[in-house]
């Protein structure tokens, strides 16, 4: 038995589905997804400069000159990506600077995180390029009609 006003599903409204809903709506209104790969840009190219790999006794070292280059840009990736998250207005220069970074990465990174930190920067910066905000309401429908799906004259156009 349920009452009129209660759900028939009790845990629909719980805090994770709302965690979750608040979450998409925020994702929504930025561009995540850029943001995301050109955070995700960052490990690879600060991280391969300072691998060191240990074979038994035989120690690989992939210490470079660039690793401070390495590091400039890998750290300079980490804030755009946060900046594209936090300050979706300024996609267009952030994304720009992402592609960028990700090109300069090539000759100074180990070939930009063995390509891997390149592409990522370039996808996630093109992806901040074309990303636009969603208008609360579509142009072409006058605000008053936004409940009728036919035209005046009463028949639907196909």
């Amino acid at each position: 038995m349920t009452s009129v006003g209660a759900s028939a599903h009790p845990h629909s409204d719980s805090g994770f589905t709302r965690a979750r809903r608040n979450f998409r709506t925020w994702r929504r209104t930025r561009p995540f997804w850029a943001g995301l790969l050109v955070l995700l840009a960052a490990v690879p190219i600060i991280y391969f400069p300072y691998f060191n790999l240990s074979l038994g006794a035989l120690s690989v070292a992939m210490s470079t000159t660039g690793g401070a280059g390495s590091l400039v840009i890998g750290l300079t990736l980490i804030v755009l990506g946060g900046l594209l998250w936090f300050q979706p207005v300024i996609r267009f220069f952030a994304g720009c600077v992402a592609v960028f970074l990700g090109v300069l990465s090539l000759p100074i990174s180990n070939f930009g995180g063995f390509l891997a930190g390149t592409f990522l920067a370039a996808t996630g910066g093109l992806l901040a390029l074309a990303w636009g905000p969603v208008d609360g309401h579509p142009k072409g429908i006058p605000a008053d009609t936004e409940g009728s799906s036919a035209p005046e004259g009463g028949q639907a156009d196909e």
